[in-house]
């Protein structure tokens, strides 16, 4: 029998439906050629180089120190619940109760359940182009059908209810927002926001508003759709404490929803993680109740990186790129240099890393074929060196 045809016999049919995070991938790889000893600029990780805040550290040896190393509730203690509905509170004058919030294993970990729990066989997803990797891989697996709608590179990739109206049907059940962006860095206006969420309250389907990278804005005052009014039955929030406080190893995200909808995610994280740790949960009381300047150091750093990528990607002739108003990415078009020794983003990602040693992460992991994705979380001597590897390697095209 061929190897094919054991693994066929021997995995179920729904693994098929998830494919490897390119994100990851490429990671890996990178860290592969760093293990051989190759200097490899990594252009591809999506985290905050900064270390988490030692008040944030000190709190989980706290927690070890006296041994809070037990289970947990299965959505997360009553102490972080109320510790995240106070932050958002305070951030966007949201009103949540405790049987409408849910810590889990990451941002992550939560908009995959939503899925799981939401999301019927044939429902459609909507989901704006450029877009996260894993979105679509969780709607596949759920059983759903993603619904991709193309967006404006020349308007800043921003989904509109306009273009979002053209894609709704009776089957539509979810939109997912991602604003900030990830990958582009765009920012959906709050007007435009508003306009959406009408839509949303008219055709009867629900919002998830991915909040990953909500207090990385640059120059608009942070806004969540869960603050509009009349917002709670019809949006969802998937947040994450990963970026916000360059805790991503640690774990913790959440999900604001109706009680339902939570009530749903508990059973299943009941049978799947059984809760977020202990001791990350401790750590995430601190990080939200805690001070809040180390968010605003951290952006500060990002701006100026983000001012020095922009500068020195529109400096290479034939690179197009818009100015990323949130997150962490720059996600420049390199369309004018594919047709040649290159056909394809991926396989500019790819030569870039083998013989420049840059890694980034190709457009067609967001649903675009013509970019690639930039992290600029890393430091300044980093983004020179492998920008003038980048440059180097355009110049031998």
């Amino acid at each position: 029998m061929s190897g094919v045809a054991v693994e066929k016999k021997l995995l179920a049919d729904r693994v098929s439906l998830i494919s490897v995070s390119s994100t990851m991938k490429v990671a890996a790889e990178a860290d592969r050629l760093r293990r051989e000893g190759v200097d490899v600029v990594d252009f591809s990780v999506g985290e905050p180089d900064f270390p988490t805040p030692a008040n944030i550290k000190r709190a989980a040896v706290d927690a070890i120190e006296k041994n809070f190393t037990r289970y947990t509730p299965a959505g997360g203690t009553v102490e972080l619940k109320q510790a995240i509905i106070d932050r958002h509170r305070i951030d966007y004058g949201t009103d949540y109760k405790l049987n409408e919030v849910i810590a889990g294993v990451g941002g992550k970990h939560e908009i995959f359940n939503l899925m799981q729990v939401l999301i019927n066989p044939g429902d459609e997803v909507i989901i704006p182009v450029p877009y996260w990797v894993t979105f679509k891989d969780v709607v596949n697996y759920a059983g759903g059908k993603c619904i991709f709608v193309e967006t404006d590179e020349d308007a800043g990739f921003n989904l509109t209810a306009e273009i979002l109206k053209q894609h709704v049907t009776p089957r539509t059940k979810v939109v997912i927002i991602n604003s900030p962006s990830n990958p582009s860095g765009s920012i959906i206006p709050r007007a435009e926001l508003e306009k959406i969420f009408a839509l949303a309250k008219a055709e009867g389907f629900l919002i998830i508003t991915d909040e990953c990278y909500c207090r990385f804005l640059y120059d608009e005052t942070p806004f969540s759709l869960a603050s509009l009014p009349g917002a709670k039955d019809t949006v969802i929030v998937a947040g994450s404490l990963s970026k916000t406080y360059a805790f991503t190893g640690w774990r913790i995200g959440f999900a604001l929803a109706p009680a339902p909808v939570i009530t749903a995610i508990n059973n299943l994280q009941s049978h799947s993680t059984s809760n977020p740790t202990s001791i990350a949960q401790k750590a995430a009381v601190e990080a939200v109740r805690g001070p809040q300047e180390s968010v605003t150091e951290m952006l500060t750093e990002f701006r100026k990186r983000r001012d020095y990528v922009i500068g020195r990607l529109r400096a290479i002739p034939g690179i197009k790129v818009n100015v990323p108003e949130g997150a962490f990415y720059a996600y420049p078009n390199i369309g004018a240099f594919l047709g040649g020794r290159v056909k394809t983003a991926f396989e500019f990602a790819e030569k870039l890393l083998t013989e420049q040693f840059v890694a980034t992460v190709p457009g067609e992991a967001f649903g675009t074929n013509s970019h690639i994705r930039i992290s600029y979380a890393c430091s300044m001597a980093e983004l020179e060196r492998g920008l003038d590897r980048l440059e180097a390697f355009i110049k031998s095209l």
